[in-house]
């Protein structure tokens, strides 16, 4: 037996952290989430070029289009090779079939100059018609000047900002930096240490998946007025997975919630990227209703149609060569790991 349902949407990726699967140990353990971005994160993304960039980004939209997610609404770095780092995303996306929103995570903690190279990709891939957000890394690791040019030039360009909001312990007083610049439009992924009644405007993305791997607490979404979204940060793409998980954290903290609440989490995907509510993904199960799903594993798709096109056929991608994208991407990681 088997349903059909929409496409189903990432609401916050980061695709060159495909590559980062296997890396060598840091130089140190970490044992503070700042330590986890200090010694893993940002050496990685400061290792990448743009042909690493493009391989993770093909690998990212094939297993996307594996586990029936046909959007991805993607957040990248790459310091060392900026420009032209989101059209290569999007082209690679492309080429699998996948959609994507592309955005550049601007961050001061290179200097003036790396935020401004930043601010100018995101300006570049939206004025020649690429489809994305401004990213902005987090308040954080961004002056006010910054964080404010960010948000004019969303506004400028008619999009949202993109950017990871309360994460950890060193961004809470991301609310009284950002509550005059945010709007409806923008995506404020993790939002772990934001209060109930927090001032800020925008879309929730929870990533129950990461939150759990950074050891950064539990989100509880159910706290906010905010819509709530879901997201991997850059833990593959599978968000049938990605529900199940952020219903069963749900239920860890109140006995009495049910798969709906976090299924209809999922569902606010597709008022990020409305397109994907015409796209089709037959599984492999009956019914794909949220009571099925929270408690039946290996549900997988057979076939993905987005925009009318068949990407996967009986379970294998039909754009692309799934052995080859998977054999480059090995190379790369290997030259990513060697960098680091």
């Amino acid at each position: 037996m088997t349903a059909v349902t929409p496409g189903l949407v990432d609401a916050h990726h980061h695709l060159y952290g495909t590559l980062a699967r296997g890396m060598p140990a840091p130089p140190r353990t970490p044992a503070t989430f700042r330590q986890i971005l200090e010694q893993v994160w940002w050496r990685l993304d400061a290792a990448l070029d743009l042909e690493m960039v493009r391989s993770s980004a093909m690998l990212g939209a094939l297993e996307a289009i594996e586990h029936g997610t046909t959007a991805i609404i993607d957040h990248h770095e790459s310091p060392n090779a900026i420009e032209g780092s989101l059209t290569v995303i999007a082209d690679a996306c492309a080429q699998v079939g996948v959609r994507v929103l592309a955005a550049y995570g601007v961050t001061d903690r290179r200097g003036a100059d790396g935020a401004k190279r930043g601010l100018e990709e995101n300006r570049r891939f939206l004025a020649e018609g690429g489809r994305g957000l401004v990213g902005v890394h987090a308040a954080f690791t961004c002056g006010d000047d910054t964080l404010a040019a960010a948000a004019e030039l969303g506004t400028e360009s008619g999009v949202g900002v993109h950017i990871h909001v309360a994460e950890g312990p060193d961004d809470v007083d991301a609310v009284a930096r950002l509550a005059r610049l945010t709007r409806d439009d923008w995506l404020l992924a993790h939002s772990v240490n934001l209060t109930g009644d927090h001032p800020l405007r925008g879309t929730i993305v929870h990533n129950p998946g990461s939150n759990l791997n950074n050891a950064v607490g539990y989100a509880d979404p159910r706290r906010f007025t905010n819509p709530v979204a879901l997201g991997t940060d850059g833990i593959g793409a599978d968000m049938v997975d990605t529900f199940r998980l952020a219903h069963l954290l749900h239920r860890s903290v109140d006995v009495t919630a049910t798969p709906e609440t976090a299924w209809d989490w999922l569902a606010t995907g597709w008022n990020l990227v409305p397109e994907a509510r015409q796209d089709r993904v037959t599984w492999s199960y009956d019914p794909m209703d949220p009571w099925h799903l929270a408690f039946t594993p290996g549900v997988r798709p057979l076939r993905v149609e987005i925009g009318g096109e068949v990407v996967l056929d009986e379970g294998v991608a039909t754009r692309v060569d799934p052995t080859e994208i998977r054999a480059k991407a090995a190379e790369q990681a290997a030259r990513l790991h060697a960098a680091l």
